[in-house]
């Protein structure tokens, strides 16, 4: 199976090597190609993200095609102007010279994604890709089989192997893969098996691109407005059940605040997804029964505030609460990944930054707040990957931000112009001219070393 897969790689490299993805023509055409095909194939991935997480039509588009329409459309109208070779500054120690960046693609990426979002999270970097003009091979979540198959099938259907493939399996296919010298790997998925993908590209010193997780805590200051933040904090963390890695992990509100707050959370989890959750047909499901008993253990690490309830032949779990978490319980050690959600308390704002600062950095960071003293202190020195401030999770929908970790959340960015550019690499140009020649730089150069020093320092 492996020689087929290396097979697979050198097939992708030969027709890369041709020059044929170069062509901005060509990349924009495969981009309509990929819309359209997504396009004609929404129903059938509406109906397997239901059966693989029980997501709704309405979470469906918004999460996952929706926002996939956008990132083409908007691909499509600039990527002419990303692909252009940029002119810059050529320092007065380079006269008669011009400086250029030429955006390379990186040749054959191995497109590795994830199960919480198995539509948006595999096409998104492949937009990239294409755009980019790179080949692409991609392996989906076994973990969301319906969904693969849908995937595998319209991708198929749309391209040549040789240009974009797609290869189901298990770990043991991941392994495989990741054991081949690939240009480029782009990586979604848990911390722990971003490691792993990190030390097999090191064995070919691959460039790549983590987007991984981590804990993302949300902070309640005691001048937010409560109403509004306990309305976007109830749909952030529960949209998906929670298994969305820029979910708020936890809260850390201001003791003065805690209890309205946590009264209004109350009320915000009851009227968006009803008084009994479990009577909600369109409340996504925990993705299998490794992930259900793991969350569900956690619920021992706290004092239930609210929720609590679970189904296991349904892998449902109800929204749920819990105070009086120690930092070192099991549901502090890793990502939550579930409808989990641990409340803290604090009281000044340099507590906050100490509570964040020992945990390792976080993918997102959210803070309610009216203080622009409150909002500079902790964006200026927290280190996360991205955040908002009175909001949670829509950072991720807009284009013109990065989107990406940093340090254990991941590294490298996407979305927009960054997708074009996570998969190529800037080569420098310099133009030189052939019609003078500055003496200054040969040895031999009367009064050189005065002179340098004159214009270098």
């Amino acid at each position: 199976m492996s020689k087929s897969y290396e097979n697979l790689l050198h097939m992708q490299k030969d027709y890369f090597y041709s020059g044929v993805t170069h062509d901005i023509n060509f990349r924009i055409k495969q981009l309509k190609k990929l819309k359209k095909a997504l396009k004609a194939n929404e129903k059938k991935l509406s109906e397997a993200l239901r059966k693989d997480l029980n997501k709704s039509d309405f979470e469906a588009y918004l999460t996952e095609m929706g926002v996939l329409y956008s990132e083409i459309s908007e691909t499509i109208k600039h990527v002419k102007g990303w692909a252009k070779p940029r002119k810059v500054k050529t320092p007065m120690t380079h006269v008669g010279s011009d400086s250029y960046i030429y955006p390379q693609p990186y040749g054959v990426s191995l497109i590795i994604s994830p199960w919480n979002y198995p539509v948006q999270l595999t096409i998104a970097p492949l937009i990239g890709a294409i755009a980019a003009g790179c080949c692409a091979v991609i392996k989906p979540s076994e973990l969301t089989p319906h969904t693969s198959a849908v995937l595998a099938h319209f991708l198929q259907q749309t391209f040549e192997e040789q240009y974009v493939a797609v290869v189901e399996g298990d770990v043991e296919t991941s392994t495989a893969l990741l054991a081949l010298n690939f240009d480029h790997i782009f990586f979604t998925g848990s911390v722990a098996v971003g490691k792993v993908v990190m030390a097999a590209a090191a064995k070919h010193l691959t460039p790549i691109t983590l987007e991984l997780g981590g804990k993302s805590p949300t902070i309640i200051h005691e001048d937010a407005k409560l109403d509004i933040a306990a309305k976007r904090i109830a749909w952030g963390k529960f949209t998906n059940a929670g298994q969305t890695c820029v979910a708020p992990d936890y809260l850390l509100v201001h003791k003065s605040v805690k209890e309205p707050f946590l009264n209004k959370l109350y009320e915000q989890i009851k009227d968006q997804f009803g008084k009994d959750v479990s009577r909600n047909s369109d409340f996504p499901m925990v993705v299998n029964e490794r992930h259900f008993d793991r969350l569900t253990g956690y619920m021992e690490d706290g004092r239930i505030l609210f929720g609590g309830n679970s189904i296991r032949e349904r892998r449902f779990i109800e929204p749920t609460i819990l105070d009086h978490v120690s930092w070192d319980s099991k549901v502090m050690e890793e990502e939550i990944f579930g409808p989990i959600l641990p409340v803290f308390e604090y009281e000044t704002e340099q507590e906050v930054i100490e509570m964040v600062r020992k945990r390792p950095n976080p993918l997102a960071l959210y803070l309610f707040t009216e203080n622009k003293k409150t909002e500079q202190n902790i964006v200026t020195h927290l280190s996360f990957g991205g955040g908002c401030i009175n909001d949670v999770i829509y950072h991720v929908g807009t284009s013109q931000l990065p989107f990406g970790g940093v340090g254990s959340s991941g590294m490298g960015a996407y979305h927009g112009k960054y997708s074009f550019d996570a998969f190529s690499h800037d080569k420098g140009i310099l133009h030189q001219s052939t019609k003078m020649d500055i003496p200054l730089r040969y040895h031999k150069a009367k009064g050189g070393l005065k002179l340098l020093k004159r214009i270098m320092k």
